[in-house]
């Protein structure tokens, strides 16, 4: 069971929020959990989890469409990703 974790590689669950979700201000966060990583971006920086790999990060939402990216890798290298489309009226 302990090496099912690295067989399966990197995971992400983003909590909030959902995607096509609509906000009328700009400030958001975006928080859920991950397992089995090494490096973790959103949006291209590189962020950290606490130590049962939570996350929480706050966002300014640009008018209109947004789209979020967030992105893990594990040490073998193994890349996965997660996408939320927003919109900020």
């Amino acid at each position: 069971f302990k090496a099912e974790n690295f067989l399966l590689g990197p995971k992400i669950i983003i909590e909030s929020p959902q995607n096509g979700e609509t906000f009328t201000n700009s400030a958001v966060e975006i928080e859920g959990r991950v397992k089995n990583i090494s490096l973790f971006y959103l949006n291209g920086r590189q962020i950290f989890t606490d130590k049962e790999g939570n996350f929480k990060e706050s966002l300014l939402l640009a008018r209109g469409y947004n789209i979020i990216e967030v992105k893990a890798k594990d040490k073998f290298n193994r890349e996965v990703k997660e996408i939320r489309e927003l919109v900020f009226k």
